[in-house]
This record gives C-alpha cells, sequence and structure tokens, in this order.
C-alpha cells in the first residue's frame, strides 16, 4: 500500500505490542458464509464491479460469481481519524451512498497492532450492513507475531483478511511459509484471505507468489493495479497483470487507485475491465485520498463500450526463464510425479521435464509451457514445498538459504524495477 508511516505513527498512537495466543473462536468455516456471520443491517448487494459483463475470455480460473466478502465494490481504509472523521455512522453513510459493500480496514504494522481496528468500530459498522475485514503490512522479521496480529484481528470481528507484503518479503520463502502455517493454525484452512501484492510478477522474480497463493495460502488475488503511478493506462495494466497472475488460479479482485487524482474516465474503465476479465469484486486504496468527483466515478452508471479486451495468456515460458512462476511450474511437475528440481531456474533439467510430462499427456513436447501445458499442470494441485530454515534477513542471507535447500535459487535475483514508483508514500 501507498502510506507515510511517520505520519500514521503520529495520527493513530499505535499501542504496544499485544500477546496473542490460541486459536481464533468463532471463525466462519467457509469463505461463503464468512461475511453472513456478522453482516448486520440486511444491505442489498451492490451492484457487479463494472458492468453485466460476465465472461473472462481465455482466461485459465474462472472465478465464481458470488464470493463473499469479496464481491462487489470495496474500499480500503488506512487512516481512520483522516476517513470521513473515523465516524462509522458516516463511513456507513458513505459507503452505502456509493454502492461499497465491504471495508477494509489496517488492523497491524508488522509486530505492532494498530488501535484503530476496534471491537466497536467493527460492530458499528456491521450494524450499518457493511462486511468488514482486516488488513496488514508484514515484512517478514517476525512472521509467527505478524501472523498472530492477523488472527488477532479475525478475533475481533475480521470478516476477511489482507495480507499485504510487498518488498521486504522479497526471498522470504520460510518467512511466508511460516507466516502462513501459523495464521492458518490460528484461524482455520477456510477463513476467507487475500495478498495484496506487486501486480507484474515478472518484475519480482524473487517474491514468493507460490508460497502465499499457494497450498494453504490465500484464496483471493487482489494485486495493486495502479495504472497511474506505474505509468500505464488501464488496459495495459489489466493486460500485464492478468497474463501472470492467472497461472496462480486464484480468484483475483483488482485494486485500483483513487490517490493523486486518477481521471473519471480512468476509473471508470478500471470498472468495466474488472467485469469484463470475470472478477467478482474490486477495491479501491483508499478512503481517505479519494476526492468527491472519484467516488461519483466508482460508483455511477456505466456505459457499455462496444468491444473490451479478451483477458491476455497465460504467460508462456522457456529454457532461461528464472523466477517464482518457474517455481509454481515445478511444483506442479512435481505434483505430476515428473522428477525435477524446485529451484526457480529453467535450466535443461526443467525443459526435459516439461518435455516428459507432455508426451504424457497428449502434448507436442517442445519442452516450453505454453496455454496448453499450464492448463493440464494446473489440473493438478501444486506440490507442497517446505521451506524449513531460518528466513534470512539480507541478500547475502538468502543466497545461503538458497544454496542450503531453504529457498529456491531465484530467491537471490534482484527485482526487475518497482512498477509502483515510491514518492512522498512508503508502504507500512
Amino acid at each position: 500500500m501507498r502510506e507515510s508511516g511517520k505520519r500514521a505513527a503520529a495520527t493513530l498512537g499505535v499501542s504496544a505490542l499485544m500477546a496473542v495466543s490460541g486459536t481464533v473462536s468463532g471463525v466462519a468455516t467457509s469463505s461463503g458464509s464468512a461475511g453472513s456471520a456478522g453482516s448486520a443491517g440486511g444491505a442489498s448487494a451492490p451492484p457487479s464491479p463494472g458492468t453485466s459483463q460476465k465472461s473472462s475470455p481465455g482466461s485459465i480460473h474462472s472465478a465464481p460469481r458470488s464470493v463473499s466478502p469479496f464481491a462487489g465494490r470495496a474500499m480500503w481504509i488506512w487512516e481512520l481519524p483522516l476517513s470521513s472523521g473515523g465516524s462509522a455512522q458516516a463511513i456507513v453513510a458513505k459507503a452505502r451512498a456509493n454502492g461499497i459493500r465491504t471495508v477494509f480496514i489496517k488492523s497491524s504494522d508488522g509486530s505492532s497492532p494498530w488501535g484503530q481496528f476496534s471491537p466497536a468500530l467493527v460492530a458499528a459498522l456491521k450494524h450499518g450492513g457493511l462486511r468488514v475485514c482486516a488488513w496488514q503490512y508484514v515484512y517478514g522479521r517476525y512472521p509467527t507475531t505478524e501472523a498472530a496480529l492477523g488472527a488477532r484481528a479475525v478475533r475481533l470481528g475480521a470478516q476477511c483478511l489482507v495480507i499485504d507484503a510487498e518488498t521486504e518479503y522479497e526471498g522470504r520463502y520460510a518467512s511466508a511459509q511460516r507466516y502462513l502455517q501459523t495464521l492458518r493454525q490460528r484461524v482455520g484452512q477456510r477463513f476467507p484471505v487475500a495478498l495484496a501484492g506487486f501486480p507484474y510478477v515478472d518484475y519480482h522474480p524473487a517474491f514468493p507468489y507460490s508460497v502465499f497463493l499457494g497450498p494453504g495460502g490465500a484464496q483471493y488475488n487482489a494485486p495493486q493495479m495502479y495504472w497511474k503511478d506505474i505509468g500505464v493506462s488501464v488496459d495495459q495494466v489489466y493486460q500485464h497483470t492478468y497474463l501472470e497472475n492467472s497461472v496462480y488460479a486464484r480468484t483475483i479482485v483488482p485494486l485500483g487507485q483513487l490517490y493523486s487524482s486518477p481521471r473519471s474516465a480512468d476509473i471508470r474503465r478500471f470498472r468495466v475491465l474488472a467485469s469484463a476479465y470475470g472478477a467478482p469484486g474490486l477495491s479501491w486504496w483508499d478512503w481517505q485520498e479519494a476526492l468527491p468527483y472519484a467516488w461519483r466515478a466508482l460508483s455511477g452508471s456505466l456505459t457499455h463500450p462496444a468491444s473490451v479486451p479478451a483477458a491476455p495468456g497465460p504467460v508462456a515460458l522457456g529454457r532461461g526463464a528464472r523466477g517464482d512462476l518457474v517455481v509454481w511450474a515445478q511444483e506442479h511437475l512435481r505434483a505430476a510425479h515428473v522428477s525435477t528440481a524446485v529451484d526457480g531456474v529453467y535450466g535443461m533439467g526443467t525443459q526435459q521435464a516439461v518435455a516428459s510430462f507432455q508426451r504424457a499427456h497428449g502434448l507436442r513436447a517442445s519442452g516450453r509451457i505454453d496455454a496448453g501445458s499450464w492448463r493440464a499442470l494446473l489440473r493438478y494441485p501444486a506440490a507442497a514445498v517446505s521451506w524449513t530454515t531460518r528466513s534470512a534477513s539480507s541478500r547475502t542471507a538468502t543466497a545461503a538459504a538458497a544454496a542450503s535447500g531453504s529457498a529456491p535459487r531465484s530467491a537471490t535475483l534482484p527485482p526487475v524495477r518497482n512498477e509502483i514508483r515510491p514518492k512522498d508514500h512508503r508502504p507500512r
């Protein structure tokens, strides 16, 4: 997310770390029922994310149309006092007037809980008919504490949890796995969780997408598709994001940009493409930075365009590729009982393994993973890989972890660049 950490801490008076232990009680056991457990007020369901178009042409993974609590429109709240003055009544009124069904409220930063995510606030928002979810920024230095704070937010009434993991988690496969294992032990395997990370997978070859979106991970993927900040059009950010994220086969719920004054036409286009690509919902960053015209653009009626682009992809992989996309492919090859290393490097061994898989499944044995090969691979659940040793806290330590087998070799790769350009904001 885009934030000013110093201003946030000063405004909110972040409290000292609280001890959290035990399993969360009263947690809904399915993503479908999680929203209903505390959705008071009987608010009617909002319109679909953009238009009434349904299909996601050419996509590998077709998201269900009624996912709760990620269905429909959602808004992120970073600093509560700067979001409608922190008044639950005002937040409910503005949300309902603009078709917002869910609010994501920051609940912790690293190992520090944020007092703004309180039982009183959660209860008041639910009473007003809103779904209430928590989001936390995580760093990977203390993954078990971060997981405990995520579970704490669930115990306080969150109906879903969003993990904001970015630069600090690059290369930290063991930390990501430890965080998720601890979180799932506390909230259960079916509690709805989303990852809100970088949208361009190929720019971040060392980021553990395959852990966060893999077995026992998040069921939903909310990439930060901030087209104006990235410097591309809305159409381009969708094409690039879906090309690579679709292979992780998690429901994609796009996260759009309202800060830095994007054009109304672009906000409306973001909504149109969310629907055209088959997203069951979408969210916006963020409440306090959205100007009045942006609120109108995210909630007003839409004109159906003459045509929209088909969803791209999936990304093709071949000899010489490196990064987490290769890790993901190798995990599926292993699940299909094809012997291969899971190291994030598409060398001769992986090429031969892919050719062997292709022959066994009646595909042309090119040794290159194309759309047909992805479809065949994704019929197998990804093989679980244990990244067991202590997570790296530096690039040198990451290299040592990779050498010991506790991280793929690709975990040492630097990012191509940060597509979400840092300005006066810092992710916190």
